[in-house]
């Protein structure tokens, strides 16, 4: 999910694909391949936050498994701070949809 006019990123890792600390479980077959292919998505993710963060932009990362209202007021917390931050218009409201 990207807020472009605050600059924040948001992204849902699933505990699977991105090498959750608490979820993760490798497969039994095939485990060479997967280790592999995991580890990769991990590097290439700490890649797109670092490169993100070199842009000026806010990187939010949660698991999958968190859960959602407490993502969501996370997410809704960090925005309206950025957008308070940014620009307050007249009225004091932001189309986050920008």
């Amino acid at each position: 999910m990207v807020f472009r006019n605050a600059r924040i990123a948001v992204f849902v890792d699933g505990c699977f694909w991105h090498g959750c600390p608490e979820h993760h479980a490798p497969p039994r077959t095939n485990a060479s391949y997967w280790a592999t292919k995991i580890r990769g998505n991990k590097s290439r993710d700490e890649d797109t936050t670092e490169r993100l963060r070199q842009e000026g932009w806010t990187v939010l990362r949660f698991w999958s498994h968190e859960e959602p209202l407490s993502v969501a007021t996370q997410i809704a917390k960090v925005v309206a701070t950025t957008f308070a931050r940014v620009s307050p218009s007249p009225k004091g409201r932001h189309n986050v949809n920008d």
